[in-house]
C-alpha cells in the first residue's frame, strides 16, 4: 500500500510557498504522494482564496525530491487538452518523472461550470472528457498526431518534448455505481472511485475492482485509489481502516486532509471544520503504517 495526502489549495493553504513547505514535510514524514485540487471557484458565494494547481505544483516539485505529485483531479472538460498537455510535460520534467495526472468531469457542476458560463451538462462534459483524453494521450506520445472530434480538432503535428516518464500515469475519477465512468477508467492507469454520498465502503470497492478487471484490455499495472481519513495519533487503528480496502484491491490510500473531514469517511470522526494547525499536524504525523 502506498499513502498520499489530498489537500485543497484553498483558504489558509492557498499559497504555493505554503503548499511547497507542507509537501516537503509530508515527504519527510513518509508519505508517498502529495496531491492538490483543481478548482476555479469551488464556492463562489463565499469567496475562497485558491491557487492555480499547476503553478502550485511547480513550487511543490522544486521543494521535494521523492514524493509523487499531481492534481486530484483536473476537470478535463473545462481545460484545453493541448494546454493541459503542455503543463503535464513541463511538470513531469521539472519533477523528474514524479507526476500522476488525475482527471474527471469536475464538480460541483453549477459552481465550477454553469456559474462561469461553461457547459455543465453531464453528458456533454463526459463526451469532452473522452475526447480530451484521446487528444492528451495522442499529444504526449511524441508521435505525429491529429484529431477530428466533435469538440476538439487538431491538425497533424508532433508535440515535443515527450514526458520524462514513458507514460504519465492517468487516474480517472469515477462515481460508483455508474458504469460508463468505470469503463473509462479501465482504459487508463488507475481509478479514484467515489460514491454519491461520500461513504465509499469496502463492498463498493470490491464491486468496482471486479468490474474494472472485466473491462481491462491489458495486463499493465493498474492503481486503485481510495480516499478516507485515519487518526494520526492511533496508527494501529489507521492500519485497520486501510486494511479493509487493501483486502479488496486498493493499493493507494489518499488521506483526506481537507478542512472538511466528513464523518461519512469513518465513524470516529465528527463533522466540523478542521483547523489549519490540525491539518498540518496530521500531515506531520505520517501515514498509518508501522
Amino acid at each position: 500500500m502506498l499513502y498520499a495526502v489530498s489537500l485543497p489549495n484553498f483558504d489558509e493553504h492557498w499559497h504555493p510557498r505554503a503548499l511547497a513547505q507542507l509537501a516537503r514535510e509530508a515527504e519527510d514524514a513518509g508519505w508517498d504522494g502529495f496531491f492538490i485540487w483543481d478548482h476555479i471557484l469551488f464556492n463562489p458565494y463565499k469567496g475562497l482564496a485558491i491557487s492555480d494547481p499547476w503553478v502550485a505544483l511547480a513550487a511543490i516539485v522544486l521543494n521535494t525530491q521523492r514524493i509523487r505529485i499531481g492534481p486530484m483531479v483536473t476537470p478535463l472538460p473545462r481545460r484545453r487538452p493541448w494546454k493541459l498537455a503542455r503543463e503535464v510535460v513541463s511538470i513531469d520534467h521539472l519533477s523528474n518523472g514524479r507526476l500522476i495526472l488525475g482527471v474527471g468531469l469536475g464538480a460541483p457542476a453549477h459552481e465550477e461550470f454553469e456559474f462561469l458560463g461553461e457547459e455543465s451538462n453531464d453528458k456533454v462534459r463526459a463526451a469532452k472528457l473522452d475526447e480530451g483524453l484521446d487528444v492528451l494521450t495522442g499529444l504526449l506520445s511524441g508521435q505525429k498526431f491529429g484529431y477530428q472530434g466533435e469538440h476538439y480538432q487538431i491538425e497533424e503535428t508532433v508535440f515535443l518534448p515527450q514526458p520524462v516518464q514513458t507514460h504519465v500515469p492517468i487516474w480517472v475519477a469515477a462515481t460508483w455505481p455508474h458504469k460508463r465512468p468505470l469503463r473509462r477508467a479501465a482504459r487508463f492507469d488507475g481509478i479514484f472511485p467515489i460514491s454519491d454520498n461520500a461513504n465509499f465502503t469496502p463492498d463498493m470497492l470490491r464491486e468496482t475492482v471486479s468490474y474494472i478487471r472485466q473491462h481491462r484490455e491489458t495486463d499493465a499495472p493498474f492503481d486503485v485509489v481510495v480516499a478516507g481519513a485515519t487518526p494520526g495519533d492511533d496508527p494501529a487503528r489507521g492500519e485497520e481502516i486501510v486494511a479493509r480496502y487493501a483486502e479488496v484491491g486498493a493499493n493507494w490510500w489518499m488521506e483526506d486532509v481537507s478542512m472538511w473531514r466528513f464523518k461519512a469517511w469513518n465513524s470516529w470522526l465528527e463533522p466540523y471544520v478542521w483547523p489549519k494547525e490540525e491539518i498540518e499536524e496530521r500531515i506531520r504525523q505520517g501515514p498509518p503504517k508501522r
